[in-house]
């Protein structure tokens, strides 16, 4: 398994500054492409939970807003920034607008998606949401692909890919095994 911190992905904040990931070794890390026009949106609040009750404890989430899926992210930077903060109260980073698929896409999604390559999505009704999710996303071309927007990765204080969560899995989900992984 290859570690997260194995290459120097360096992504740039909201301001134009770059920001090295390894800067967060130790961490335990929840990577998520998000938007705001989407219906997986108040998943926010649940990430912010997370965020709240862990961040003392090591946990770090990565928010990175995408406009590829049905174009729900529109606006700028600062204008999603505002309608997060605003709206959800969210206080963890937040990046500039990337691609997670296709040519264009954030080399860090790159290696996310070879380290797990399909989502874990539970249950039947699950898998037939997620097959009418396909349908509609025009950048979902191999399995490894992000679905849609509000995809979580998990990833240890080692920077090992511990998990990935389709868009219709709620981030409380993970609280189990973040607890795990800060030694809880």
């Amino acid at each position: 398994m290859a570690s997260i911190y194995d290459k120097e992905y360096k992504v740039k904040r909201r301001d134009d500054s770059i920001f090295d990931i390894s800067s967060l070794k130790g961490n335990v890390l929840i990577i998520v492409n998000t938007a705001t026009g989407c219906g997986f949106t108040p998943q926010y609040e649940g990430l912010e939970n997370l965020y709240k009750k862990y961040h003392d404890k090591g946990l770090e989430i990565l928010d990175f807003p995408c406009n590829q899926f049905g174009h729900q992210a529109p606006g700028s930077d600062d204008e999603i920034h505002e309608f997060c903060t605003a709206k959800y109260k969210t206080s963890f980073d937040q990046f500039k607008k990337v691609d997670v698929n296709g040519d264009n896409e954030l080399e860090l999604y790159t290696f996310l998606k070879e380290e797990i390559k399909e989502d874990d999505i539970r249950g039947v009704s699950h898998k037939m949401k997620m097959g009418m999710v396909k349908g509609l996303s025009k950048t979902y071309k191999k399995k490894e692909d992000i679905l849609w927007n509000f995809t979580k990765f998990l990833v240890d204080k080692a920077g090992n890919v511990i998990m990935r969560l389709s868009p219709i899995e709620e981030p409380s989900l993970m609280e189990d095994k973040i607890k795990e992984l800060l030694g809880e």
